[in-house]
């Protein structure tokens, strides 16, 4: 077994044993594509008031810009479904919500496995992000294997579905590189298209953000979701 697949191996089992679901590793490259798409959406001001989103943007798609040298991404699904629903409320509350909050879970995972891997491999330089920096984390599951890009914008696993937080540790460490996922299961199902309540999902798997529930209550907080006969915000 040579150094890089050992090390890969090494990364991989640390992944599963800290419980993460599934974990893809890809090559560091520009995403230029990425970056025309990016371009186009906050030209149509589908960022809404999230002016965060027009920042940064060689970083976005440049990910040496965040961690120099950088060679590899390691991409993790933390799966969130919870064991028990909901049960006769008037209100919902997300499933990724239940919970304490994933940003201190995902984040102590990741500062264990960058750990792990300094004390089994060697000196890394590497940063992990968990919805911490601009990141296009969809994309890089996508490449490092771990599912397809749903119309709904959301990553989805073949064998487990769409129910994961994604987190991303970037490192200056060549691995052993999965093969992107090209196939789109998604096929004619219209399920997340029609089910939206505020038409947030358009076609060719484009997220109008400025529609979308989670914007007008995280993002705006006190700003009232349109119904069905104000959909035209």
């Amino acid at each position: 077994m040579s150094s890089i697949e050992n090390h890969t191996k090494i990364i991989k089992e640390a992944a599963v044993g800290l419980g993460f679901a599934y974990c893809g590793i890809a090559k560091v490259q520009k995403l230029d594509d990425d970056a025309r798409r990016l371009e186009q959406w906050l030209n149509k001001g589908m960022q809404g008031n999230m002016q965060y989103m027009e920042n940064n943007f060689d970083l976005r798609i440049d990910l040496s810009k965040l961690v120099p040298g950088a060679k590899s991404v390691i991409m993790v699904l933390l799966n969130y479904y919870p064991e028990k629903i909901q049960q006769n409320l008037t209100y919902k509350i997300s499933k990724y919500a239940y919970g304490q909050d994933y940003h201190e879970v995902i984040r102590e995972k990741l500062n264990f496995l960058l750990g792990h891997i300094r004390e089994n491999i060697g000196e890394v330089n590497g940063r992990g992000f968990v919805d911490s920096a601009p990141v296009l984390e969809r994309t890089w599951a996508q490449k490092a294997g771990l599912g397809w890009i749903g119309k709904n914008g959301n990553i989805i696993n073949k064998q487990s579905g769409s129910f994961f937080f994604i987190a991303t540790l970037i490192v200056d460490l060549e691995l052993e590189y999965d093969n992107p996922f090209v196939k789109d299961y998604c096929g004619t199902c219209t399920k997340c298209i029609d089910a939206c309540p505020t038409d947030a999902i358009l076609p060719d798997k484009v997220i109008d953000g400025s529609k979308c529930i989670s914007y007008f209550t995280i993002e705006l907080k006190d700003a009232l979701i349109p119904d069905k006969n104000e959909r035209t915000i």
